[in-house]
């Protein structure tokens, strides 16, 4: 097929889903904003980073539960109904959290915007899924982690548009989260059934898989303190509220550009040795965060973009691991385990990484950047010399974020690897 067909066959197949993709660019603009200004207006309101962590920990509880109710929830009353009743809940969360400023008030607010968030995630993507035609599916699916990535990246600028002291952020955010019900509710594409995820249980899995285990759990614990607190340490190190907004968008936009070049080098290289060589360079990075504390805004804003870089890759790169290592059939169940491990670290990480930034200042973020990263490292070299290289059968990295385990239906592996 010539480039043009190519492409004519892709956005034939893309138009389609675009009201499903502008509702999820306007879900995510909402809840990025939502975010980053709880972390600023919690340290407005007086609330410590031991505080916020908790706060923070508990969307990604919140999460882990939805993961299992969102789908029942989508199932007993359709895809419309279902999507209309998560964004009512969220956008009520994003104006009660101005209304409420109160700590036990917020942590119950993020475990519903969680557990919101996986049924809205389960609801676009078991669409996407079931009307993306086989061959097109993966480029489906990169679109998809486009418009997840970009819409979160242009969240932060949002913080631009207010006094996070004020109301009107929050008023922002909830109209977002209303938004994206009219494309979604006017589609005309037929609902799809949610079928039930099954994970491989957990030592299985381990057995099976150990260095993805490892890098779906380690990585956890780094990016759910990185979502939780960045906003809160790039605060108190006195950037500002535009400075805050920089730090956040350079973060994810160097995640989402380093994904494809570490990609290309972790097909040609054995990826359990590569996820523990990245892992090393994030813990580098975050050094680079810790020593441009206080030396202005583009030094900070360069470690963000390099640590961001090398981060946000890590689950990515625990994904595709596990798919080299699990047969077709058991992929969807082996990568809902994975998330499971994934959001146990997310859930750990802001509180543990809070309770340290109370002792002994916003500078323990980046050390727990550090810690665990090196943590990664080693544990990954450890666990890869003792298995056999995997790159005669690798499955080609795909550039992703953290999301529902149906979505890896859309990547559809062409072979079966061996177990092993």
């Amino acid at each position: 097929m010539s480039a043009p067909a190519h492409a004519r066959s892709t956005m034939s197949q893309i138009l389609p889903l675009s009201a499903l993709l502008l509702g999820v660019a306007l879900l995510l603009l909402g809840n990025g904003l939502l975010g980053t200004l709880l972390a600023v207006r919690g340290g407005i309101e007086g609330f410590d980073s031991q505080t916020l962590g908790a706060i923070g920990a508990m969307y990604f509880v919140g999460f882990l539960a939805g993961t299992y109710l969102g789908p029942r929830m989508i199932r007993r009353v359709g895809h419309v109904r279902a999507f209309a009743f998560f964004t009512a809940a969220v956008a009520c969360a994003a104006l009660l959290h101005e209304l409420l400023a109160n700590a036990w008030v917020w942590g119950l607010l993020r475990l519903t915007t969680g557990m919101a968030m996986v049924g809205l995630y389960t609801t676009i993507e078991s669409w996407l899924n079931s009307h993306a035609a086989p061959a097109q599916r993966s480029r489906i699916f990169a679109t998809y982690m486009a418009v997840n990535l970009g819409s979160l990246a242009l969240a932060q600028q949002l913080l631009h548009w207010g006094d996070p002291a004020g109301h009107v952020l929050f008023t922002v955010a909830a109209l977002s989260f209303c938004a994206a019900v009219m494309p979604v509710a006017a589609t005309r594409l037929a609902q799809p059934v949610v079928e039930e995820v099954r994970g491989i249980g957990l030592a299985t899995l381990y057995q099976r898989a150990p260095v993805a285990c490892a890098a779906g759990l380690l990585s956890g614990f780094a990016q759910g303190a990185f979502w939780g607190l960045a906003p809160v340490w790039a605060d108190t190190s006195q950037l500002g509220h535009a400075g805050v907004a920089w730090f956040m968008s350079i973060a994810i936009i160097g995640g989402a550009a380093f994904q494809w070049p570490i990609g290309v080098l972790t097909n040609r290289l054995d990826r359990g040795h590569v996820i523990s060589v990245i892992a090393l360079i994030a813990a580098l990075c975050a050094g680079g965060l810790l020593l441009a504390a206080g030396h202005g805004l583009g030094l900070v804003l360069l470690a963000a973009f390099a640590y961001g870089g090398f981060a946000f890759a890590m689950y990515p790169l625990a994904v595709a691991r596990l798919m080299d290592r699990l047969e077709k059939p058991e992929i969807i169940a082996g990568r809902g385990s994975l998330l499971l491990l994934h959001g146990i670290g997310a859930s750990l990480g802001p509180l543990l990484a809070g309770t340290l930034m109370h002792r002994f200042g916003p500078s323990a973020l980046p050390v727990w950047f550090i810690a665990i990263q090196c943590l990664l490292a080693v544990t990954a070299w450890w666990l890869s010399v003792r298995a056999p290289a995997d790159i005669a059968h690798q499955t080609p990295l795909t550039p992703m974020e953290r999301t529902t385990p149906g979505v890896i239906e859309m990547l559809e592996p062409e072979s079966t690897a061996p177990t092993r």
